[in-house]
Parts: structure tokens; sequence; C-alpha cells
């Protein structure tokens, strides 16, 4: 136990005080002095040593947990988002943002597929529209990553490897879901919808959707979809596959619903959205031709992203260590 200076005097007095009771030479005295100051000084090293920066074994922060990829301070494997040099980013945990975007995505979904719209009624049914399809995307997305978290707690501190090995599968399957469905597919929707709406939204989402669709449900469809995602990236470190397998599989994604909406066309005699009507078809090929590149770009960004947070949160944690 380290004392203080105050107490290290009295201590020295009543040594003092029986020393000379019991006749002992005063250089007995100094011997005892020194080494109670070396104590001190000892003490005092080791206290300084751990302001500097040394942190008891306790404390130190969670490294990322390798099952699931997420990471935090303070409580583990937990994947709560945690203070990084300070700053509190956030105090809801992970697995707690994650049910609440399920459920957002599920009213989403269900109060869309209620919409008495005539367009649903016609041949492929909501599945024409690319919003549609990423909401279904991003439900079956955020479903997979609490579907981890349930395994990842009920697993835990279990020493069964053919769980571990099913686990990590789920981990392989959202990862590249992430990179490759989630975030360029919602990202592209967001940006796209977006850009076509205040350039002329008759191209896109004419006035008369107004009378089926409440501007919270469009906002659910088309904007917050990208935030909802991006927390996703932020709160969960996914692993990227090799980037030309990811633009192969973003670009036939994106070839596959071209094909899809001709498809429709040709069934039907009527094109899924607007401004294809409004366009020759020269002006269609260059027109889905960028299509196609914009969504390439959208992974290619969530790739970039996806390696500056992880990048720059590995690097900020080492400075504060």
């Amino acid at each position: 136990m380290l004392l203080s200076n105050k107490d290290i005097i009295i201590h020295i007095k009543i040594i003092e005080g029986s020393l000379h009771h019991n006749n002992f030479p005063p250089s007995d005295i100094i011997i005892i002095i020194i080494n109670t100051e070396a104590a001190e000084t000892r003490g005092g090293r080791r206290g300084a040593g751990r302001r500097r920066g040394q942190r008891h074994p306790a404390k130190e922060p969670a490294e990322t947990d390798r099952r699931t990829g997420q990471t935090g301070r303070c409580l583990g494997n937990s994947g709560t988002l945690r203070r990084i040099d300070g700053n509190i980013m956030a105090l809801i945990p992970s697995q707690v943002l994650r049910v609440a975007i399920l459920l957002s995505y599920f009213s989403i979904l269900c109060h869309y597929k209620a919409l008495d719209m005539p367009a649903h009624q016609t041949y492929g049914g909501s599945w024409k529209f690319l919003t549609f399809i990423d909401l279904v995307i991003q439900a079956v997305f955020f479903g997979l990553c609490v579907l981890i978290d349930v395994s990842s707690l009920l697993t835990k501190g279990a020493d069964s490897r053919e769980q571990e090995r099913q686990l990590k599968k789920l981990i392989g399957l959202r990862d590249w879901m992430m990179a490759v469905l989630a975030f360029p597919v919602g990202a592209f929707v967001v940006f796209t919808f977006w850009t076509l709406y205040l350039y002329d939204r008759e191209l896109v989402y004419p006035k008369l959707l107004d009378n089926f669709i409440p501007q919270w449900l469009n906002h659910g469809m088309h904007t917050t979809v990208l935030p909802f995602i991006i927390i996703e990236m932020r709160t969960t470190h996914h692993s990227y596959p090799r980037r030309s397998w990811g633009l192969a599989a973003v670009c036939l994604f994106g070839v596959g619903y071209i094909l899809w909406t001709c498809w429709v066309h040709q069934v039907t005699g009527v094109w899924v959205y607007p401004v294809l009507e409004r366009i020759t078809p020269l002006a269609r090929v260059a027109f889905f031709s960028a299509l196609t590149a914009v969504i390439c770009i959208m992974y290619v960004l969530g790739e970039i992203l996806n390696g500056y947070i992880w990048d720059h949160t590995h690097t900020e944690k080492v400075k504060g260590e």
C-alpha cells in the first residue's frame, strides 16, 4: 500500500522514537528513512506511468470481435458504438439499432404493399420497381445481421467448432450482401431517384403518386436507406471481396434488372419508368450503360468508405494507446 508524504513523516517519527528507546544508532534511522523514500519513489513512478497512458488490463479497449466483426470499448464484443478518443459516438447498442432498422423496413414494406396502386395489379407487380427490390434487399440484409447477433449471443462461450463454422458462413454471406447489394444498390436508388426528382419529378415520380404514397413513406423508400446502411458500415467491419469479383457481381445485378425491365416492356408495351418513354432507343442504350457505370461507382465508393472508416478507426485507437 502506498503512503502519502504526511503518513511517511508520521511513521518515520514513530520509528525514530522506538529506535532511540532501544538505543539503536542513528545510522539505522537513516537507512530506514532512505528505504521508505525509495518505496514512495517507486510507487510514484508506477502511478506516473499509468497516468502517462498505461492502462489497467481490465480497462484495455476491446479488440474487434473476430466472429462478428463488431468492435468497441468497455462492453467487449457487444458491438456497441463507443468512445473513441473521448468522443461519445452513440449510446445505443448496435444490436438494438439493427432490430429497429429491420422493424422499420418491415413497416415500410407492409405499408407499400397495402397501397391500392394500379401498377401493382399489372404484370410484374411491385417487383418491376428497383425501389421495391432494394427494400427487400435491405430487409433481408438487416434480418441476416440480427440473426448473426442472436447466434453470436447464443454461442458465446461455447466450444463448438461446428457452431463457429456455421456462424462464419453467415458472416461471410452478410459481408458479401453488404458489398455487392446492400450498399451499392441502396446508394444507387437514393442518388438516381433524387437526381431525377430534382431535375424533373415527372420522369421518375409523377405527382399522381402523391395521391397514393404519403411523404413519410416516400422518404422511407428513397432517403433513409443510405443513412441506415452507413450506420451498419460504421458499427461493424465488413470484409469486401476482391474488387474484380465484386464489380462483376454488381454488373451482373445491374444487367439483370435492365433485362427484366425490357422484358416487362416486351410483355406490357409500357416502360416501368416514364423517363424511358421519352427518349430514343439509342438514348436508352446510353442511359442503361450510364446507370450500370453509376452502380459500379457506388460499389467502389462503398469499398473505399469501408476501408477509410476502419483504417481511420484503427489508426486513432493506436494513437490513443
